[in-house]
């Protein structure tokens, strides 16, 4: 079920999509990854599904890749006397340790480290950006605060704080809960809510080792300040727009979305665009021109993958809310505009030899006009590269893992195939024929670029750059 796109569309997962025959008609309809959101749901509940994905796949013969989304820190007020309360713009108000239920005055913070940070003259935000409180002062046990924007304030809303570092863990008790079963269960990706710096993504691979990819979801202002090494330190970058735009204004965000972009793109690594992409689809049939555009706008910066939240998962029309991603993608990469706009990004090789090949691969897949780039890989580290470089043709990527087929599922362009490991040169480029063959990419008399490692099997070695002719029989003339 080969793929006429190069860009990857992420599907999340939920009660309007927990069937067999609903998640079969997102991933017909053009998901790649689907999203397992872990603050919603039970682990039976993932299960279930996990295991519905696993049987399409061996139906389907294609790597699909799932993504669990671990839940993060969640800041939150305690609860009120009577349940809400109305802030008045100008009014005094307290955050404070005393558990006591809240009133128009006062309200518990439930969380002690948040006291150590807070100090006058920075802001505090509730319930999702809608109210905006001035710190007046930090008395220990007490944060004095003033309404900036007013409003209604129920028990339990959510509190962000744009200005500081806060100095808890992005692994709560309950995402180290959530990530032994996302190990067991066999997801391909974990990400990570909430990352503020690279230590948060330095703890989790000690817990995940090489079990599973990293990807970090930026959402807080302070991950921007050390956007390169987080980005370093990753698998790949979830440009999370929900909470990133409650905390950066909301004109920053298309200019941070790319700068985001273009770290990933020059350190290759996969980069997600996610929230609110079709928002109005939840309830209707049809996205906004507004939100077309969006994706459209996503797809012309190169990202590699853009992502449906509550569209798929709780919506009403999940397949449809697929079906015209997946339309409007393809008529993006149609755009002779786009490859102009793709080309133009391109970022210079690292002084390394996989980034020489891989530059090469792309000239010379111009050049001799091949069908498809085709990558051997172990560890998913040559296709990765490639796909670094948008090369025009599609990247078939071969490797003898499942799991690192199924974790390229996100990549841009890679199109992954499970093949039996090669031993030699000439083995390599008869495989390569066949697979481009069998996979659609090609046909008898056509040209595929090559690439691998020598010696196969190693990761990282990637050296060596073949041109083939596909011909009808197990033995192609190479070049």
């Amino acid at each position: 079920m080969r793929r006429q796109r190069q860009a990857k569309i992420v599907a999340t997962l939920g009660p309007a999509s927990s069937s067999k025959e609903a998640i079969q008609a997102l991933f017909e309809a053009g998901a790649d990854v689907f999203r397992f959101n872990f603050s919603h749901g039970t682990h039976q509940d993932h299960q279930a599904r996990c295991n519905i994905v696993r049987e399409i796949e061996r139906t389907a013969g294609r790597p699909i890749a799932i993504l669990a989304d671990l839940q993060g820190p969640k800041l939150r007020v305690g609860q009120f006397a009577e349940g809400k309360v109305t802030l008045v713009a100008g009014q005094e108000f307290a955050l404070d340790r005393d558990p006591a239920p809240g009133t128009a005055q006062r309200v518990c913070l439930p969380h002690p480290e948040l006291f150590e940070v807070i100090g006058a003259g920075q802001s505090l935000l509730l319930d999702d950006g809608k109210l905006r409180l001035a710190v007046l002062g930090n008395e220990g046990r007490v944060i004095r605060t003033r309404v900036v924007n007013g409003g209604v304030l129920s028990d339990r809303k959510g509190v962000n704080v744009p200005d500081v570092v806060l100095p808890i863990p992005a692994l709560t008790e309950k995402d180290l809960r959530d990530l032994d079963f996302a190990l067991e269960m066999g997801a391909d990706w974990i990400a990570l809510s909430f990352v503020q710096r690279p230590e948060d993504l330095v703890q989790a691979r000690a817990i995940v080792g090489n079990r599973a990819a990293l990807l970090a979801k930026l959402e807080k202002p302070a991950a921007l300040d050390a956007l390169d090494a987080i980005v370093a330190v990753s698998d790949a970058i979830m440009v999370a727009r929900g909470d990133l735009g409650v905390e950066v204004p909301p004109e920053r965000v298309p200019g941070v979305q790319k700068r985001i972009l273009r770290a990933c793109r020059l350190q290759g690594k996969p980069i997600v665009i996610a929230t609110q992409m079709l928002e109005s689809m939840i309830s209707a049939p049809v996205p906004t021109r507004a939100e077309a555009s969006d994706v459209a706008s996503a797809i012309y910066d190169g990202a590699d993958a853009v992502m449906l939240s509550a569209e798929s998962a709780s919506g009403a029309y999940p397949t449809e809310a697929v079906s015209i991603m997946n339309r409007i993608i393809c008529e993006v990469e149609k755009d002779p505009l786009y490859r102009q706009m793709i080309d133009a990004q391109n970022q210079a090789p690292m002084p390394n030899s996989g980034d020489a090949i891989c530059s090469a691969l792309r000239e010379v897949t111009q050049i001799v006009g091949a069908v498809a780039t085709v990558t051997y890989t172990s560890s998913g580290h040559t296709s990765l590269r490639a796909a670094r470089e948008r090369p025009m043709a599609p990247i078939l990527s071969i490797t003898p893992n499942l799991s690192t087929a199924r974790r390229l599922a996100l990549a841009w362009g890679v199109h992954s195939t499970v093949s039996p490991d090669v031993r030699n040169v000439d083995r390599m480029v008869a495989a390569a024929c066949q697979a481009a063959l069998r996979e659609g990419f090609g046909q008898p008399g056509d040209q595929i670029a090559i690439t691998a490692g020598v010696p196969f099997g190693q990761p990282g070695s990637t050296n060596l750059l073949r041109i083939a002719q596909i011909w009808p029989t197990d033995e192609p003339a190479a070049a």
